[in-house]
């Protein structure tokens, strides 16, 4: 039952106050309309006593303690759902922004979620392919996963991002129960343009939905945002079984409205003043993803997130990287080599991945390739730090191969391109490539047997000479074995 009430106690930036409300619950759904006609959502955030305190999701300007009506309406924040959501383009609140009309709706759904019993949660094991060898190699994505993007400012994570979306598709599958769900949180107009648009041109849109919150709305919607879209998400996943990838960007975003949100209420300030609960908050989110029983279906995460100062300790990354299971971490450095994606494979991880390739999974020698090319890489890192203190010239042969490996692994295994599209098959052949460039006896994380099998060269040589003449010597590498 719907309950008004006229006048407010006090207005407060996004947060307005009413008093003598009673049987009201925490994160109803308040419509508040002034007297010119326009209606303004709300919820509840805070109850005391008869008193309620409302999270305002527009500006409050024009209201004032007088000419304001208030109606709760006993209900929660709800999204309209059904499958024809895919192909459509929301705002911040779940409205259609994209000309097609209202959505047709075949339930609705509290943007909050469900909470998911522990005990029915499966086990993710199943592959992703996103068609980035340094993601699909090195650190697998597997359905029901949340793996996040460490980035920068000015890094090229929207273009990463936007390559996930068009591109991903379940190993070995037709991708017919494939879609994904992107969320985007204060991003500037040119950057929702590029969204639209790349997946516009490269066919994809009618198996995405996307949420975006621009950087002028405000900044309670940017709060909404990935709730209204996870919610989306749960009821494809787990009501109607397909396989959901939600993408989100940026987290930042999102956290630092969190925090004025928090500094509005008068919050006491955790860690360079965010909310002490930001842990919390954000599991809130992160936790959503899985797969669970009783349905065939799964919700994989990747966040997306602009580390302040590339600082990988910031409480936002910090967070994250508990909560979730690993991160991509992409490196300045590397952009300003020229390298996309710029992925600094050392300090990424995937938690999962161990479970989730392999024989009947993705290949038989994946695991003990990928584990091969990190060894090597790490050498490579130490090669480069002991050139720095004696120079290039002082470095034996040995270590010169190692420093050509490395342009190698990064030119072209990291630095795909954005065109790309590589298939598992086609990412582990590359790998092989570049180990067979060093000595045989140096991979030691690879038995005689697999070695014998894929181990070639001359192969190699040839190979790399085809495809990237300017970083590979012919003599350099000659009889590596």
């Amino acid at each position: 039952m719907s309950v008004y009430f006229k006048g407010l106690s006090s207005i407060n930036g996004p947060l307005v106050a009413l008093e003598g409300v009673e049987n009201a619950s925490f994160d109803e759904l308040v419509e508040l309309v002034d007297d010119n006609g326009h209606t303004r959502l709300g919820r509840i955030i805070e109850l005391q006593g008869d008193r309620a305190l409302i999270q305002v999701f527009e500006s409050t300007e024009g209201l004032s303690k007088n000419n304001v009506v208030s109606k709760l309406t006993g209900r929660p924040i709800e999204i309209g759902l059904s499958e024809e959501i895919l192909g459509r383009a929301f705002n911040g609140s779940g409205q259609p922004i994209d000309g097609l009309g209202p959505n047709f709706i075949e339930k609705s759904a509290d943007i909050n979620g469900r909470v998911i019993n522990p005990v029915s949660r499966i086990y993710p094991r199943n592959f992703i392919n996103t068609g980035v060898s340094a993601i699909d190699g090195l650190n697998t994505l597997i359905r029901g996963q949340k793996l996040p993007i460490f980035s920068g400012s000015g890094l090229s994570h929207n273009e990463l991002a936007a390559q996930i979306v068009r591109q991903a598709k379940l190993h070995g599958a037709s991708g017919e129960d494939f879609a994904i769900i992107f969320a985007a949180m204060g991003v500037k107009h040119d950057v929702a343009a590029f969204f639209k648009q790349t997946f516009l041109d490269h066919g994809v849109m009618d198996h995405v939905t996307m949420f975006l919150n621009l950087a002028n709305d405000p900044i309670i919607e940017r709060i909404l945002t990935p709730r209204f879209a996870l919610t989306a998400a749960e009821y494809l996943a787990f009501e109607k079984n397909m396989h959901i990838l939600v993408v989100m960007t940026d987290i930042t975003s999102y956290c630092e409205a969190l925090r004025e949100y928090s500094s509005s209420k008068e919050e006491v300030p955790g860690r360079k003043g965010y909310p002490g609960y930001l842990y919390s908050d954000l599991a809130s989110m992160y936790e959503r993803a899985g797969c669970i029983e009783g349905s065939t279906g799964s919700l994989t995460q990747i966040p997306i997130l602009t580390m302040p100062n590339d600082d990988i300790s910031h409480p936002i990354p910090d967070c994250t990287g508990y909560i979730t299971e690993g991160q991509i971490v992409l490196d300045r450095n590397m952009t300003q080599q020229g390298i996309y994606p710029p992925i600094n494979v050392l300090p990424s991880l995937s938690r999962l991945m161990k479970d989730g390739i392999g024989e009947g999974l993705t290949r038989v020698d994946h695991s003990s390739v990928s584990a091969q090319l990190f060894a090597a890489y790490a050498k490579v890192i130490d090669v480069r730090n002991l050139a720095s203190v004696i120079g290039l010239d002082e470095l034996s042969l040995h270590d010169q191969k190692y420093l050509s490996f490395g342009k190698l692994f990064e030119h072209y295994f990291v630095g795909q391109g954005d065109k790309a599209n590589r298939s598992i098959e086609e990412t582990l052949n590359i790998g092989w490539y570049l180990l067979s460039l060093l000595p045989k006896y140096d991979l030691d994380r690879l038995d005689e047997e697999t070695l014998n099998t894929y181990y070639n060269n001359e192969e190699a040589v040839i190979y790399f000479n085809q495809n990237s003449p300017s970083l590979v010597d012919p003599v350099l590498f000659s009889g590596s074995n």
